[in-house]
């Protein structure tokens, strides 16, 4: 019996002490912002772009963000926005605009991919621009945005990932934690990669692709996490994504609460889906054919949310600290059990420690702003809040997409 238990807590140990590692890598490699790539200057010829928009439902968002193009309409810039499946005025309000709109209404293929997928097929038959850039129907791009993901696009060859932040917490402590742990997740860990000469994930708004490298990919698809997926399927293809983090787009967290909760729900399922389908087999592949850019990208989708992260590594060290002792309780105070007993209790508490440390060290460099200092001892709280989301997966797993209100109007 103690044999099956300390296999079971060794390889409780290995699962989680390898996103930790990874993660810590990832944040310390990260505290630095990166330069400015002055090959990216304004003055170079800009290549032909078109921003193709997917909007399901965004007639109160999409106007804003129309708004925020309108100086790149012109010769070099195409707007194209998909109506899809929309059940309200989205099409009108987009043309009202002076863009160009087109509808889509499938009741089976639902989906941000499938979208996406339509829309780049229009853009193939009217003639394939330079670049192609994603931005969610409720994304503001900060000035010069576009045009910077563009021309990196084209100076690299390869997709080129905005830094996608939240300008807006929700209400109350959570909501800051939220915030937070968005930054950790699209700020610190995808610049921590690209310092080390590696590539990032998609994060599904501000993405530029150069049209030599998209046509080569499939977006239909209905996966809840189709950004994740398609970031992966360009690795392996050869493309792996750039981060820039001076080419920026907002978005603001749903309002209410119950929104909020299917939103971070529909995340972090399809996120936890993902790395036991795609994730893993990706990272073992890359790790078998010697694809640097395949193994780290691979390992970067298995690490889990930050919250479940957290939730994993301390209650690895909460219940070895408990049944490691049981094994032979006089035998272990008289410090005379096997020295494996101990060395893995103490790997785990490092385990611990790390993650800890790399919390911290990631809030000096992108929390100060959003999450005060003293509101770090209610992370654990936070965490314990969204066990019952982590066993709704065990039980209730969704694993179709279904668009989160984001409007008090729609709450």
């Amino acid at each position: 019996m103690s044999v099956f238990l300390l296999s079971a807590l060794a390889l409780g140990s290995l699962l989680v002490g390898i996103p930790v590692m990874w993660f810590t890598a990832q944040v310390l490699a990260g505290l630095k912002p990166t330069n400015k790539d002055r090959r990216l200057a304004i003055g170079t010829q800009p290549p032909n772009v078109a921003v193709l928009i997917p909007a399901h439902n965004e007639s109160f968002h999409l106007i804003p963000t129309l708004d925020s193009l309108k100086s790149l309409q012109g010769d070099a810039c195409r707007i194209l926005v998909v109506a899809d499946n929309c059940t309200d005025d989205t099409a009108e309000q987009a043309r009202a605009q002076g863009v160009e709109v087109i509808e889509r209404t499938d009741a089976t293929k639902r989906g941000k991919g499938y979208a996406l997928d339509f829309g780049l097929a229009q853009l193939t038959r009217s003639g394939a621009p330079d670049v192609v850039i994603v931005l969610d129907a409720d994304c503001i791009p900060e000035p010069g945005a576009i045009s910077r993901l563009a021309r990196h696009a084209v100076l690299t060859g390869r997709p080129v990932q905005s830094l996608y932040l939240m300008d807006d917490a929700p209400d109350g402590l959570n909501g800051q934690i939220a915030q937070f742990a968005w930054r950790v997740k699209n700020w610190t860990r995808p610049r921590g990669l690209k310092r080390m000469g590696l590539g990032c994930q998609l994060t599904g708004t501000g993405m530029a692709f150069p049209w030599a490298c998209i046509e080569k990919v499939s977006f239909a698809t209905g996966h809840l996490v189709e950004d994740m997926q398609l970031g992966l399927a360009l690795t392996e293809a050869g493309h792996a994504p750039v981060f820039d983090e001076h080419a920026r787009v907002f978005s603001q967290f749903a309002p209410t609460p119950q929104a909020q909760d299917s939103q971070r729900t529909r995340w972090e399922h399809g996120h936890l889906s993902l790395i036991l389908n795609t994730g893993l087999p990706v990272a073992l592949r890359g790790l078998k054919t010697g694809q640097r850019q395949l193994l780290a990208l691979g390992l970067d989708v298995c690490i889990p949310p930050l919250a479940l992260l957290v939730l994993a590594t301390s209650g690895l060290v909460l219940i070895s600290s408990v049944l490691i002792p049981c094994i032979d309780v006089s035998a272990f105070l008289r410090g005379q059990a096997p020295k494996t007993h101990y060395l893995l209790l103490l790997v785990n508490w490092a385990w611990l420690g790390l993650l800890t440390l790399s919390v911290v060290m990631a809030w000096r460099s992108v929390g100060r702003e959003v999450l005060q200092a003293r509101a770090l001892w209610s992370v654990p709280r936070y965490v314990l809040n969204k066990v019952p989301m982590y066993l709704r997966y065990l039980t209730k797993k969704q694993s179709e997409w279904v668009r989160s209100s984001r409007d008090s109007k729609e709450s």
